[in-house]
């Protein structure tokens, strides 16, 4: 697993062991950020469900101001921290530019940051009972009012979520196939 683009580019990602996180793939943040371009310039990301930190270390490679990670997994946590110093060294950015923050996505207050663009990469087993909940609890208080969630979620599901557009869609649709879902403010 790498960046895959950007200054950091080809930097190697840290993963901790075992299945209990899921990284997004190499192939598929690469088709995301192509589809995004140069929309993700300038953008203030947060990364939601962090995990590894690979949407929003892309993102920061990829010129974003700032990258706030939310983890709650000691594990992920530890993988996490090193994979930001890695990228930051790489990219000569300040240390203020990334924050992680060891905190469940459901107790962020409503004064947090507010954010241009929000990565979240639930749990898989809880995406279709919770992803509304997720967007309501998590994503809508920290979100700019023009701002874009992308949401990697399985290919069967087919997410309607209210307040929020479903722009464009990545991967194959079907069971068992990622895809990404980008949503904007309607």
């Amino acid at each position: 697993m790498r960046i895959t683009g950007g200054t950091a580019r080809g930097i190697s990602l840290k993963t901790p062991k075992g299945d209990h996180t899921r990284p997004a793939t190499d192939r598929m943040r690469e088709s995301l950020f192509s589809s995004l371009g140069s929309g993700i310039e300038d953008c203030r990301v947060a990364d939601l469900f962090a995990g590894t930190g690979s949407y929003g270390l892309e993102a920061l490679s990829r010129g974003a101001a700032s990258a706030s990670f939310f983890e709650t997994d000691r594990h992920a946590l530890t993988c996490l921290k090193q994979n930001v110093q890695a990228v930051l060294r790489s990219c000569q950015l300040d240390t203020s530019v990334a924050k992680v923050v060891a905190r469940d996505v459901f107790s962020l207050d409503v004064n947090s940051p507010a954010y241009d663009l929000v990565f979240l990469d639930p749990p898989y087993h809880t995406i279709e009972t919770d992803l509304a909940r997720i967007f309501e609890k998590a994503v809508e208080p920290i979100s700019l009012p023009d701002a874009r969630a992308i949401v990697e979620i399985p290919g069967n599901l087919e997410p309607s979520l209210s307040g929020w557009e479903l722009i464009k869609r990545l991967g194959k649709v079907g069971k068992g196939k990622p895809t990404v879902a980008i949503f904007q403010r309607s």
